[in-house]
């Protein structure tokens, strides 16, 4: 069995990213810390370190390769932080504010950044509905809920001429966008290593 270093290593080549020393560390930091919280926050269903590799920190990493470029990011429903972290930990000087309305995962949340020293990512408790919006170049939400009305409370989060992003598996749902929202062709990729291969609706607030 294949280490985590080496899961990640791999992974990172796999996509066409340097795998530094010091990348693979965090992230291997961030899969143990999901592991020792996952029992009791509830985090995710993946338990053990290679699945989280493969199924959380991987796939978070792919989906990176192809989002265009955003020196600030809201990732809204963030849950345990992904693909958030990953996605901070690839460029520190990214901000990222992570929204997530459950205590526990929250609480991971802020344990994350204070380990990690993610100076540029933020934590926030609450529906991202209900919270003063922050406009961001853009926005990602995955596996929040219905996709027309995961626009709808994406859209105050992006910035004028920002992105909005939500992954899914292979095939996209018929989407219209809402008002101040154009779609733009949507993109593919696949989690290396044998992952799955994912769809991205993409669209571009006015």
């Amino acid at each position: 069995m294949a280490s985590t270093t080496d899961l990640l290593a791999a992974g990172l080549t796999g996509l066409g990213r340097p795998a530094s020393e010091a990348l693979v560390a965090d992230l291997e930091r961030l899969a143990g810390l999901v592991v020792q919280w996952a029992p009791s926050a509830n985090l995710t269903a993946h338990r053990d370190p290679e699945a989280v590799v493969r199924h959380l920190i991987l796939d978070a990493l792919a989906l990176a390769q192809i989002l265009p470029h955003a020196a600030s990011l809201a990732d809204l429903g963030s849950g345990a932080g992904f693909p958030g972290f990953p996605i901070a930990l690839l460029d520190r000087e990214r901000r990222v504010t992570l929204v997530e309305s459950r205590e526990r995962p929250h609480f991971f949340q802020r344990a994350v950044v204070r380990e990690l020293g993610l100076s540029r990512v933020r934590t926030l408790r609450g529906r991202a509905e209900a919270l003063p919006a922050e406009p961001h170049d853009g926005v990602l939400a995955q596996a929040v809920g219905p996709p027309r009305a995961v626009l709808e409370l994406m859209r105050p989060w992006a910035a004028p001429g920002g992105w909005l992003a939500i992954p899914y598996s292979e095939e996209l749902p018929e989407l219209d966008p809402p008002d101040g929202v154009a779609a733009e062709d949507p993109r593919r990729y696949q989690v290396p290593l044998g992952g799955p291969r994912r769809s991205l609706w993409l669209g571009r607030a006015a």
